[in-house]
């Protein structure tokens, strides 16, 4: 008899292995224990058998009775995980749009929309990069965020095809990820950020379908197989930095959604302590995570409080540090907010939407000052002090002049490169003023494909940016990261007004030294100066950028003066020193260089125009800008320099009636 069965094993294997498209037909506890017995004995053995709840498990583990274990096993979870109050009741031939692509292998990964092909055993190929040849894309489709969205059609309707495509799909990608290469990886299957959106997405499939037989016995089985192969990359290969927070939340979710896993408690332990020294490393005391990227500061902090959730969720405390520095990282994107409720755009950033998250996480805080922030004032008890922030370690400076929905707002950047996902764009100051972006940050385009080839280095390089090159070099890496705060020479906020400067000198490839010092004052409620000083030990040729949001019509007018010639929401660019430049407007250019290009999300991109300002100087000089927004139709604005030495400029400004006299300090000395 014994002799029997260890025959039918061996040939149930290789029909398997070796055939057609069994794979798909292997869906009870006993198609998969005689199709991969060894991978069954390996998956029991990872338990913690000693533990009273698998009692019955080990007593079949004892007697060599596979089958009758993995079926204790699943008996287990169904306990353990009741059906969800949402599970359909019966039933339903209902459909939705997105359920249906989905199940139709047509993914949108990044914007991109394909159809992924499958090979003659029905397989999906998990390495198909897309139309774009994008690795980007394969490891979207690896991360199994299809599984999410076929989930909810399911709970939306109940169809049970539904589920059926996700028991394929799993199924599917197990049996094409043996063997576990057990290594460090960037394949398509087997990468770090991978590893953990997949555990994620498994955990809540598996969870959600415990006390169903929707997801076959056989697939939650070799769920139960593969999970330990994740713990063990994400535990031995994770990487640092921001990947670390994504890489280890799956850790954690692993751990505690299947603690009886021998490892479990190791698991978990290495995830807060590794955690908790991450958000040590990753942070500044000011709150912002130190890639000075807004978009994956706000990835970073997704995953902080993932895992706090997690260990929330199953009683185990924090250290009150990992707590505290969650919500400074909240208190960056609420006091950093535009008023349009979008986030700074920085750096390899999306333009992202943050009022929604922000205003349920006050509530969580008891933040009432983010509440009126993110409200316009609407809600919530008003910040004391003048509306602008500086970040000091992060070294940006948010300037408003109020915080209703047309209010002015500006980021100026002052800080260090980053520590990853960086743009040379020191110096850079974006603008959006009574509802409207105006002068804008490039984006980040796309970081592989057809996008990208054509316009990484741009948006990378300074020349996306609003701010100076010089010999028409860009500016290179500066340091990743900083030891101190700017000192408190470095700026200042009022109720009148705001002020901040900072130095570039890096400029790789040109002759001999140059640098530019940037001073930005805003004038409350009213206007921005901007003072760029150049100190040379020769000639040059120097280039201003101002880059507009693709929404605004832009015009040239009389004495170099651009302004933007939008119903609602306008701005001028007035060069005080107006004689001194050539201006050119550039919207949409391939050739010579790519120029005049913006992209509010990743894989997307339009053309905008960009004002570009150029003059020779034969020696260090200083030039004055006047940004000036209206509400309405532009009016002419009169500026004049009153008196200029090497420590103030004074300027006598008229615009609509009113007339202001400004004085800015300067931090450094320069010819006139």
């Amino acid at each position: 008899m014994r002799y029997f069965i260890m025959v039918l094993l061996m040939t149930y294997s290789l029909t398997t292995t070796q055939g057609q498209n069994q794979w798909e037909e292997i869906k009870s506890v006993k198609d998969v224990c005689l199709a991969y017995p060894d991978k069954m004995k390996e998956m029991l053995n990872q338990f913690d058998l000693s533990l009273p709840e698998l009692a019955e498990v080990k007593k079949n583990v004892d007697n060599n009775d596979i089958v009758s274990a993995c079926t204790a096993l699943l008996a287990h979870y169904k306990t353990k995980y009741p059906q969800a109050q949402d599970f359909p009741t019966q039933p339903s031939s209902e459909t939705t749009d997105s359920g249906e692509d989905l199940i139709k292998d047509i993914f949108v990964f990044y914007t991109i929309k394909d159809e992924v092909p499958r090979d003659a055993k029905n397989r999906l190929q998990w390495d198909y990069e897309g139309p774009d040849n994008d690795i980007e894309w394969a490891w979207a489709l690896n991360r199994h965020f299809p599984l999410l969205g076929v989930l909810t059609s399911f709970q939306k309707t109940g169809n049970i095809k539904y589920a059926d495509y996700m028991d394929q799909f799993i199924k599917d990608w197990i049996f094409q990820s043996w063997p576990y290469p057990a290594k460090k990886s960037n394949t398509a299957m087997w990468r770090g950020l991978e590893v953990s959106f997949r555990a994620k997405a498994w955990s809540k499939v598996f969870t959600y379908f415990a006390n169903s037989d929707l997801i076959s016995p056989a697939t939650k089985l070799l769920i139960l197989a593969s999970i330990p192969d994740h713990a063990h990359y994400s535990r031995s290969f994770h990487n640092q930095n921001n990947w670390l927070t994504m890489e280890i939340s799956g850790l954690a979710t692993v751990a505690t959604t299947w603690p009886e896993y021998q490892k479990s408690k190791e698991w978990l332990e290495y995830s807060i302590a590794t955690m908790t020294e991450s958000l040590k490393a990753q942070l500044y005391p000011d709150g912002v995570q130190t890639e000075l990227s807004s978009h994956y500061h706000k990835t970073a902090r997704s995953n902080f409080v993932l895992f706090e959730n997690i260990c929330q969720a199953n009683n185990i405390s924090l250290p009150s540090f990992f707590t505290e520095s969650v919500e400074d990282m909240w208190n960056y994107h609420a006091t950093s907010i535009r008023p349009t409720g979008y986030g700074i755009l920085n750096n390899d950033s999306d333009l992202d939407y943050n009022r929604d998250l922000v205003m349920k996480y006050s509530e969580k805080y008891d933040r009432r000052d983010w509440q009126y922030i993110v409200s316009n004032g609407e809600i919530g008890e008003r910040p004391s002090g003048p509306p602008s922030v500086i970040y000091p370690w992060a070294g940006q400076l948010i300037s408003r002049s109020d915080y209703d929905e047309m209010a002015h707002w500006s980021f100026f950047d002052i800080g260090p490169w980053g520590t990853g996902h960086q743009h040379n764009d020191k110096l850079h100051l974006s603008i959006t003023a009574y509802g409207r972006d105006l002068i804008v940050d490039g984006g980040r385009f796309a970081y592989r494909g057809e996008i990208a080839d054509k316009f990484r280095s741009y948006a990378k390089g300074s020349q996306s940016h609003n701010t100076v090159i010089i010999d028409q070099k860009g500016q290179g890496p500066g340091p990743k990261l900083t030891e101190e705060p700017l000192p408190s020479s470095h700026y200042s906020i009022d109720d009148e007004r705001d002020w901040a400067w900072s130095s570039m000198d890096h400029y790789p490839g040109i002759n001999g030294n140059a640098s530019h010092t940037r001073t930005v004052q805003y004038e409350r409620d009213a206007f921005w100066v901007v003072v760029d000083q150049i100190q040379t030990d020769r000639p040059r040729d120097i280039t201003t950028f101002w880059h507009w949001h693709p929404d605004c019509e832009v015009d040239l007018g009389k004495n170099n003066v651009v302004s933007s010639q939008n119903q609602v929401g306008n701005l001028q660019i007035i060069p005080i020193q107006s004689k001194d430049w050539t201006v050119d407007l550039v919207k949409g250019q391939s050739s010579p260089e790519i120029q005049g290009w913006y992209s509010s999300k990743y894989n997307t991109y339009e053309a905008n125009t960009a004002a570009i300002y150029n003059s020779h100087i034969d020696k260090s000089k200083t030039f004055v800008w006047l940004l000036m927004p209206s509400k309405d139709e532009v009016q002419p604005a009169k500026v004049k320099i009153l008196a200029m030495d090497e420590n103030h400029i004074k300027l006598k400004i008229k615009y609509l009636k009113k007339k202001h006299i400004v004085t800015v300090p300067l931090p450094v000395m320069v010819e006139k």
